[in-house]
């Protein structure tokens, strides 16, 4: 029989990935705490579904990716959600001091607000969760030529967006 799973410890490596990646996607804190929950209650239950799993945190983000879509199927069509979320602004950085600092973060945290969900979504696996173009195809179920090209097309967005501030800094 293969030993439990160190729940506290999955948890404390991968939670703050998984909890920024589901915001990104949710746009709503009380949603993402509770596919969090959520996730770790079905591994709980299930101790079973790590079984064989080398890499845990692609893992638990494609976990992760599926509680949010079926949130979004209970809560309506996909696309209508997704149309809804894209509107909504969040946000993903924590309060600065710094006025350029601030700054930054907003027209950082706007730009992607800007982009569709697919691609935020790709963005966000790539930069903040440190994922290789594989890991996010196999977590997002897309081909890894698909997931790359989300990510390009993704960051020509943010550089086109935020190139005046670039020019402006520098």
């Amino acid at each position: 029989m293969p030993a439990q799973p160190d729940l506290a410890q999955l948890y404390d490596e991968h939670a703050p990935v998984l909890f920024g990646f589901l915001l990104n996607l949710t746009r709503h804190e009380a949603d993402t705490r509770d596919l969090l929950q959520e996730l770790f209650i079905k591994l709980a239950r299930n101790p079973d579904l790590l079984d064989g799993v080398r890499e845990p945190r692609a893992f638990l983000l494609r976990l992760a990716h599926n509680l949010a879509i079926d949130l979004m199927r209970r809560q309506g069509t996909r696309h209508r959600h997704y149309e809804q979320l894209a509107a909504e602004s969040v946000a993903l950085f924590a309060p600065a001091e710094n006025p350029d600092t601030a700054e930054f973060r907003q027209r950082l945290t706007a730009a992607l607000d800007e982009l569709p969900p697919d691609q935020r979504a790709v963005v966000h696996l790539k930069l903040w969760a440190g994922l290789t173009f594989e890991e996010i195809a196999a977590t997002l179920e897309l081909s890894p030529n698909t997931a790359a090209s989300r990510y390009r097309y993704g960051i020509d967005k943010l550089r086109a967006r935020l190139r005046p501030l670039y020019d402006q800094i520098h």
